[in-house]
């Protein structure tokens, strides 16, 4: 292999923002974010707005995190 041209691979935390679900996997993602695990030590932490916990695919039911908000923006658009 070529030095110099893959990039760093390391172990991510991924987190779930729509159900805060956490998972430690391996990855090239970067960021700027950290996080302490549960074992004590410090990893990168990677923000995803879907993962295995919030897809229906996986779940097997839907989730609407912010059906609250669709419905006002209904209401607002149509009038009602």
């Amino acid at each position: 292999m070529k030095q110099g041209i893959h990039p760093e691979y390391r172990t991510v935390v991924f987190k779930d923002t729509s159900t805060g679900f956490s998972f430690l996997s391996g990855s090239t993602a970067t960021t700027d974010q950290t996080i302490e695990w549960e074992d004590g030590n410090t990893y990168p932490l990677f923000n995803v707005e879907t993962s295995s916990d919030s897809h229906p695919f996986y779940t097997g039911k839907q989730k609407f995190a912010d059906a609250g908000g669709r419905v006002d923006k209904f209401k607002k658009k149509y009038g009602m």
